[in-house]
């Protein structure tokens, strides 16, 4: 890969006082005039649940064009504005531009296929968007199965890829697919940030992973993350684990 396309991201103004945001750690990381940079072509964001990974990877989608529902920068739509004014107080500091790029959510990709099919309807006579997707309606398949297809047909390389936890509706070897198709993408000059749980993800070869937490944010080694550490007590004994958890 030549270099990233977004090298990093930042405060450009003071967020409002009584904004909720104040209180989740990534985001008072930024409070304190840390710089996040992205130095490397994969990187991961990973911590628990309600830290904030989804708030600050939508907010460097908006930063980035993206439409905070998911998308490429083209879809314009709006089922309901949930998303936080995070993304209206950072900046970022690109390198390059991308000829490509979509921002996968998990949440919200339900209606990112209902759109495509919407914009396929209200053009009969002309070229079918569907056909940059595999050419079956996303709805047609399977959670997992479209968002395969969409990986492996909608994404073209020389793109920045934003995808917020994709393991939701990957089983085990589907994550290993994914991990391929990214490696072959990033052959292909693409950029990817993910916000994961998964630590099958979290293996991709040197990438840069970071652990939110409420004290803010740290690199992390892929050993070294909690993810992978309770995975790997569970699966080396279950037994021990669940007698455990489900002791009364």
């Amino acid at each position: 890969m030549k270099s990233v396309y977004l090298s990093s991201i930042r405060l450009r103004r003071e967020l409002p006082e009584k904004t909720y945001l104040r209180r989740l750690g990534p985001v008072r990381y930024f409070l304190e005039g840390n710089v996040l940079e992205f130095d490397r072509p994969v990187t991961f964001l990973v911590g628990e649940n309600g830290i904030g990974k989804s708030t600050l990877l939508e907010a460097i989608a908006v930063v980035c064009g993206f439409n905070p529902e998911g998308g490429t920068r083209n879809f314009s739509f709006s089922t309901r504005a949930t998303h936080s004014i995070l993304g209206d107080y950072l900046t970022p500091a690109r390198k390059r531009y991308p000829r490509d790029g979509f921002f996968l959510r998990a949440e919200s990709f339900y209606n990112v296929a209902t759109n495509i099919d919407e914009m396929d309807e209200a053009t009969r006579a002309g070229p079918q968007l569907i056909n940059s997707y595999g050419g079956v309606s996303l709805h047609k398949q399977s959670h997992g199965e479209s968002f395969l297809a969409l990986v492996q047909n909608r994404f073209g390389g020389e793109g920045l890829y934003l995808l917020d936890e994709p393991e939701a509706a990957l089983s085990p070897s589907r994550l290993l697919t994914l991990l391929a198709e990214m490696n072959q993408l990033v052959k292909a000059d693409s950029q990817f940030i993910v916000s994961t749980h998964s630590p099958i993800l979290m293996a991709f070869p040197n990438a840069r992973i970071y652990e939110l937490n409420e004290s803010g944010i740290r690199t992390a080694d892929y050993k070294e993350t909690e993810h992978y550490q309770l995975t790997r007590r569970f699966l080396e004994n279950p037994e021990r684990m669940l007698r455990y958890l489900l002791e009364e």
